[in-house]
């Protein structure tokens, strides 16, 4: 642990403590645009070989980890198969309307598209429940968490923080496979 991270030092974890303290959670939200509803960004204290140190966590439902798995292997098979392979990128145009893809973006896109619905149907890629701890770190010590839960909330959050500090955390070692909601694309 270097004398560098912020995370380790009293005065950094002192005021992470009174944040704390001024709210009903056990975390402080870190403000960033990928929290939503199943993925959250937060920090929280906690022991750590014997020393008090600030946790720099993101934790998230395992649907949406297994989305990301997914994905990353559909563009590898994608990547596989076009030989100018690019991730697709959209983009706005002057008028904050998405770019239309061009030919081989689209091909590229249904390309990605079929290899989830097959990944999916065959049950590819498989997740758990997971902490994974990072010490080398620019800030604390990095937790990777993902949970088998519908949504990430407070009384998610809260409880995990308890359980890992109480060292009471039990995960589920169950292989869990998920399939895309098509009616959340489907327009109504």
């Amino acid at each position: 642990m270097s004398a560098q991270n912020p995370g380790f030092d009293a005065a950094e974890i002192d005021k992470l403590k009174q944040n704390i303290a001024q709210q009903k959670n056990k975390f402080v939200l870190v403000d960033t645009d990928d929290n939503n509803e199943e993925y959250k960004h937060f920090r929280f204290t906690g022991m750590y070989e014997g020393k008090e140190v600030i946790y720099d966590a993101v934790i998230y439902t395992l649907r949406l980890h297994h989305a990301s798995e997914v994905y990353e292997l559909a563009e590898h098979k994608a990547a596989q198969k076009f030989p100018n392979f690019k991730p697709i990128k959209f983009q706005e145009d002057e008028n904050g309307d998405l770019r239309t893809l061009d030919d081989v973006e689209e091909e590229i896109g249904l390309y990605i598209a079929e290899m989830i619905d097959d990944i999916e149907d065959e049950e590819l890629v498989k997740v758990q429940e997971h902490v994974d701890m990072d010490n080398g770190g620019e800030y604390g010590i990095g937790l990777d968490v993902g949970l088998n839960v519908e949504e990430v909330d407070e009384e998610v959050m809260n409880n995990f923080i308890s359980d890992f500090n109480e060292d009471h955390l039990e995960l589920d070692d169950t292989l869990y496979a998920f399939v895309s909601n098509e009616e959340e694309y489907d327009a109504e």
